[in-house]
């Protein structure tokens, strides 16, 4: 009897692992489709009250921390590291490429924590919590270029702002 409650506990692990894995890849299809849908004259803006940032600085950003994870966390264990963009000069087309590559990268990472939880030590909790933290930094970032659209009063389109939150729609494309 408690081989198979091991075995049904060890099932269940999979399982949540795998969900989370699949959050994961619908949260990075929701941030490529976004940054996919921007319109060409907001990619270089200014943000108001920061005049030294663009939006296109804030995207490289996203992919640049999610190297930043990949390297800390995953680097010493053999994990590949993507290349960071260039965040004031990566075009759109290339920001878009590397965040696919980060994703697969964040994919690639979570997996090892997951199977390797007592080697997952830079973060201090497990993979679905940092799952959940790199979502949230993402929500954050795609919340800020909504409002300074709308600081410029250019407030984006609604197939914009209402794609972010079609999570089944962006979960198919996948």
């Amino acid at each position: 009897m408690a081989k198979k409650q091991e075995r049904a506990a060890a099932d269940t692990a999979l399982d949540a692992a795998g969900a989370v894995i699949d959050m994961w890849r619908t949260s990075n299809r929701v941030m490529v489709y976004f940054i996919e849908h921007l319109p060409d004259d907001l990619w270089t803006e200014k943000v108001p009250g920061t005049p030294r940032r663009t939006v296109r600085m804030i995207t490289g950003h996203i992919h640049n921390c999610r190297c930043m994870w990949i390297k800390m966390i995953g680097g010493k264990h053999g994990l590949d590291v993507p290349d960071r963009v260039d965040r004031h000069r990566a075009t759109r087309r290339q920001v878009v490429r590397a965040l696919r590559r980060s994703g697969k990268g964040v994919e690639r990472l979570l997996k090892f924590g997951f199977d390797h939880p007592k080697k997952f030590t830079v973060f201090p909790l497990d993979a679905s919590h940092f799952m959940a933290y790199l979502a949230a930094h993402e929500g954050h970032h795609r919340g800020q270029i909504c409002m300074i659209a709308r600081q410029l009063g250019r407030p984006l389109p609604s197939e914009v702002t209402s794609g972010i939150w079609q999570w089944s729609k962006r979960a198919k494309e996948l």
